[in-house]
């Protein structure tokens, strides 16, 4: 395409799947890769050697460059850290932490290195530590999510760093993906629309959620812990809201959180589940594999060409 996204990577489309807990394994990457966009992986609290058989089954399934994204508030993280860095694989997009002291050992690998950041102050000091890129997440996005929404967050990180910026939270067809482009990002990066892909291991009730889903079917729970999900609705975001209302302890709401993403996307468990979903659930009305929905992702941007 001609971007630096694009360039920086190795990539056809500057399009990443964004890093989705339990449901961004290396099949899914496999297939975004192979569709021309970056597929991740999510490492999430899973151990190195879980995330290594995932890198491994992404590298059976496809010879284009792929990430793994890297939670560092994981109890594993190290050991991830060291299975990146053995595996080589293209890229590492990082959250919940600052990846300052593992920075020159992905350079050395040449990995490059994508955090997440939900401000203008955390965009410039990953650029000071040597970031290759950022991704600016706006809190239409699904899972855990920043103050800021989308609108106002890309602009003002564009203006801040001199590295690329992709874009997060709220794209869910061409129109999203010009808005983001024409705010400055020289990349987006969508996860939502993915759940929905025939490779994506996410239980049919899951995915019946996210079709079925209206405009106002997300809400946000654990405000008041510090640590915001955006969910849809369901009964238990239901008795999170009753129970942050009432003043239940920080303890308390993790507890029922505890083993929900699991619930969700494993047993499908309508009731008890936590359906993580970015605001867009309400745009994504049709199935397809990854490439398909990729496609009609970009389908008619002025900005990325098929």
């Amino acid at each position: 395409m001609g971007n630096r996204i694009c360039d920086l990577l190795g990539i056809r489309y500057p399009v990443f799947q964004g890093a989705m807990a339990w449901l961004a394994d290396g099949k899914l990457a496999a297939a975004v890769s192979n569709a021309g966009g970056l597929g991740i992986i999510a490492g999430g609290n899973a151990p190195g050697e879980i995330v290594r058989q995932e890198i491994r089954i992404a590298k059976s399934l496809t010879d284009k460059p792929f990430g793994v994204n890297i939670m560092l508030l994981s109890p594993f993280r190290d050991e991830v850290i060291s299975v990146v860095l053995e595996e080589k694989v293209a890229a590492v997009t990082t959250g919940a932490g600052n990846p300052a002291k593992y920075v020159p050992a992905f350079k050395a690998a040449g990995i490059k290195v994508i955090p997440v950041v939900p401000s203008i102050a955390l965009a410039k000091r990953m650029e000071k530590i040597g970031a290759d890129a950022v991704i600016a997440e706006g809190n239409e996005a699904g899972g855990h999510i920043g103050k800021l929404t989308t609108m106002v967050l890309v602009p003002q990180i564009v203006d801040s760093v001199s590295i690329p910026v992709i874009a997060a939270g709220g794209v869910a067809d061409h129109r999203g993906v010009d808005a983001c482009f024409t705010l400055g990002a020289e990349g987006i990066q969508v996860g939502t629309v993915f759940i929905v892909a025939d490779e994506c291991k996410a239980h049919e009730n899951y995915k019946k959620m996210v079709l079925e889903a209206s405009d106002i079917d997300t809400t946000v729970t654990g405000r008041s812990t510090g640590h915001p999900v955006q969910v849809l609705r369901n009964k238990l975001s239901k008795r999170f809201d009753d129970l942050e209302k009432h003043g239940g302890t920080p303890e308390e709401l993790e507890a029922l959180g505890t083993g929900a993403l699991k619930a969700a996307v494993i047993d499908g468990d309508i009731e008890k589940g936590s359906f993580m979903s970015g605001q867009i659930a309400g745009m994504v009305k049709e199935r397809g594999t990854a490439k398909e929905i990729l496609e009609r992702l970009i389908t008619g941007s002025k900005f990325i060409t098929l």
